[in-house]
């Protein structure tokens, strides 16, 4: 009885939007007086394993017809993307190239370009480059039309929310790009119980794929005052945040937003509209918790639990300079101690950076009033003000808290930069520090999860040695928030029920060794950058990184925050649990249409994601 029970629930939500969108196709294609008929027959059939996908100008390359018949499907909205970059290579200072300039600044703008990505390429790793043709979806039916076109054609599919892949992900030339943005529907539950499950009613909220967190906390926080974990970083996309695992501030206390995610709705390659949960399709389900983006299928839909919220939200930033490097290494000691013995735990994320002689403290809270605030820093700032010799303020401290149904509220919290054009939503805001990444573009991305056991009296000297060595190369920052050790053991056994790598729940940080510039292409107002010392950063930033890394050397790295040339990603990424999303893998999309730079599969085919190495 159980069994059937849950086929009965797949086969209502599996097939429903399958059978809309055959009519849909047949309707549109009786206005085409020569339309192939093997474009109907074919629509639904599972096409043959291909060698290669096809490029325009092949013989297989959709004729016009059958383009229009995915624009009649469609509802009209097929669209050719061009980036920013193309536009002002075509033709520098043009009124086109100069209005998107404008917006190359503006990380919501920016999701807001079919042929825009947040960053604007990597150092020998890739550029921006615009699909062939871009699918605008506003509801899973048009999700459904772009899978099944893809798979009939053997095209190479993109999928963007939001555009933050660092390695690109959301960006290939002759593919055929889903674009989710326009998908922003967003519905509060105060008992939700998912689909053929017997769980106990939870608050929650469904939002579509396109929305961006920002959209999410204005709902949940600051209209509804409830919390929802979700990322730091305002623009990001809901659901490309949640496939990699996910972070945010008050992750120490509240998790990964892949482990509050309760349902969601998902197309695979097949064409079929899935609903899952950890009843139905548990595998799928799991998959998508950590399992990285844009490898198991297109999801449409996500149903996510939500918290109660917190009294207060606080921060804290200073930064330090030490006159000395024998200064600068008792500056370190003596911050790991404080970390250790004041900070390890549930209230604190963010992060702090050390370079050079400096170290830069940018740390938020949780459920803190200002008083405990000032209690948990005042023997770490007060041992600095008794060395002026050693050590001076270059920026004060500044501590602060505040209600918490405030924090992502642009009319309140000064932090925030509201999005200026004229028919951006009030809501639309992020925070002042990111605008700095719109368009950059990178010369090095390290990242690596630091365990827990580093912060033992007996090794923290070792820690504190590397990070000393490493910050004389490159800066080096520790997120708090991105690694679980220090949160309840619920968060932590939570974290290690996901698809990502285990690793994370015993992490108390995630190193990162980044840095970027201006974009190097032509037609730009701005002088040329200096390639070759973005070469060189790039070696300072690989010099520092492996430092941190033989501090753990088999600790891991965050698929969405990581570096684009890492050798052992399978390893680094999940670890024990990448044989399992292989398998699952396989499963549901064994012609690999979904393919992602280092993601889930993409060891079976060439590094541009077009031809097929193996079966």
């Amino acid at each position: 009885m159980a069994i059937s029970s849950r086929l009965r629930c797949r086969s209502k939500s599996s097939t429903s939007l399958k059978r809309r969108r055959f009519v849909g196709l047949a309707a549109g294609l009786a206005f085409l007086p020569n339309a192939p008929t093997t474009v109907l027959s074919a629509a639904y059939a599972t096409v043959r394993p291909a060698m290669s996908r096809t490029r325009p100008g092949e013989s297989d390359w959709p004729n016009d017809a059958q383009w229009q018949a995915l624009n009649r499907a469609i509802d009209g909205r097929l669209l050719k993307p061009r980036t920013i970059w193309q536009a002002c290579a075509e033709a520098p200072l043009a009124k086109d190239c100069l209005a998107r300039l404008r917006e190359a600044r503006n990380p919501i703008a920016l999701g807001d370009d079919a042929g825009a990505t947040q960053i604007s390429g990597w150092l020998d790793a890739w550029i921006p480059s615009a699909s062939a043709y871009a699918v605008p979806a506003h509801s899973t039916a048009d999700v459904v039309a772009a899978v099944n076109f893809v798979r009939e054609h053997n095209l190479r599919m993109v999928i963007k929310g939001g555009g933050h892949s660092y390695l690109g992900g959301s960006n290939a030339p002759d593919s055929l790009l889903i674009w989710t943005r326009a998908m922003n529907r967003i519905d509060l539950h105060d008992a939700f119980v998912p689909v053929c499950c017997s769980t106990a009613p939870t608050q929650a909220v469904t939002v579509e794929a396109g929305c961006m967190w920002i959209d999410v906390y204005a709902a949940v926080t600051t209209q509804a005052g409830r919390y929802i974990q979700g990322g730091g970083c305002t623009s990001v996309g809901v659901a490309g945040l949640v496939l990699g695992g996910g972070f945010g501030s008050f992750s120490k206390r509240y998790g990964l937003a892949a482990a509050s995610l309760l349902q969601a709705e998902v197309v695979t390659p097949d064409g079929v509209v899935r609903t899952v949960n950890r009843s139905q399709e548990p595998d799928l389900f799991w998959a998508l918790t950590g399992g990285g983006g844009g490898s198991f299928g297109v999801v449409t839909k996500l149903t996510l639990e939500t918290h109660d919220l917190p009294e207060n939200f606080g921060s804290v930033e200073f930064k330090i300079q030490a006159s000395t490097p024998e200064a600068y290494g008792r500056l370190i000691q003596r911050w790991i101690e404080h970390y250790a013995d004041r900070l390890f735990n549930a209230h604190w994320g963010e992060q702090i950076t050390f370079y050079k002689n400096e170290v830069h403290v940018a740390m938020v809270c949780q459920g803190l009033r200002h008083d405990e605030i000032q209690s948990a820093w005042a023997p770490y700032i007060d041992w600095v003000r008794s060395s002026p010799e050693d050590f001076i303020f270059s920026e004060p401290p500044r501590l602060e808290a505040g209600p918490a149904r405030n924090w992502w509220n642009v009319d309140t919290n000064a932090g925030l930069v509201r999005d200026s054009r004229a028919d951006a939503s009030h809501d639309h805001a992020w925070w002042r520090g990111d605008g700095d990444q719109a368009s950059a573009f990178l010369h090095g991305y390290e990242s690596q999860w630091l365990p827990a056991t580093l912060l033992e009296s007996t090794e923290r000297r070792r820690l504190a040695d590397a990070l000393v060595a490493a910050a004389q190369l490159h800066a080096v920052e520790l997120h708090f928030n991105k690694g679980l050790a220090g949160a309840p053991a619920n968060v932590r056994e939570n974290a290690r029920r996901c698809a990502i790598h285990p690793n994370v729940a015993d992490a108390f940080c995630l190193a990162i060794v980044a840095s970027g510039g201006a974009p190097p292409f032509a037609g730009l107002p701005i002088a040329p950058p200096d390639m070759e010392q973005a070469h060189r950063d790039a070696k300072d930033i690989a010099k520092a990184a492996a430092m941190l890394k033989a501090l753990a050397p088999h600790g891991g790295s965050y698929v969405s925050e990581t570096d684009f040339f890492r050798a052992d990603w399978r390893e680094a990424f999940w670890g024990p649990n990448y044989a399992r999303l292989k398998t699952i893998k396989d499963r549901y999309d064994p012609d690999g249409f979904l393919f992602v730079h280092h993601g889930v599969g993409s060891e079976d085919w060439s590094p541009d994601g077009f031809k097929r190495l193996r079966f």
